[in-house]
């Protein structure tokens, strides 16, 4: 059974850091690209940030680009979200999700596996 399970949010000043979690398991993980998604309150669920499964190919939304970092531990089947200079728009629950088939890993609608999610909210 697949199990994604996120860790780390919580409560940040604006211009702070945080970063989140997502330990895998059930033997999907080093086959599987990673991605991180966002939804804000009343909001749709959006793209942050993926990675393929070897780290080859990182992608990021450009509301993110240069303040959020995605990697991904293989031998512990992690990955993380480096979120910094982080602003109030940045609030929502974190989502991290599983892509094992597609080479599309920025669509929400690709990825198999999700975790139920991390709140983080910024602070003024």
């Amino acid at each position: 059974q697949v199990q994604l399970v996120e860790s780390g949010g919580g409560l940040v000043q604006a211009g702070g850091s945080l970063m989140v979690s997502c330990a895998a398991s059930g033997g999907i993980f080093s086959r599987a690209a990673m991605g991180w998604f966002r939804q804000g309150l009343g909001k749709e669920r959006d793209f942050v940030a993926a990675i393929t499964w070897s780290g080859g190919r990182i992608v990021y939304a450009d509301s993110v680009k240069g303040r959020f970092t995605i990697s991904r531990d293989n031998a512990k089947n992690t990955v993380y979200l480096q979120m910094n200079s982080l602003k109030l728009e940045d609030s929502a629950v974190y989502y991290c999700a599983a892509n094992t088939g597609s080479i599309a890993i920025t669509s929400l609608g690709r990825y198999d596996y999700w975790g139920q999610g991390t709140q983080v909210t910024v602070s003024s």
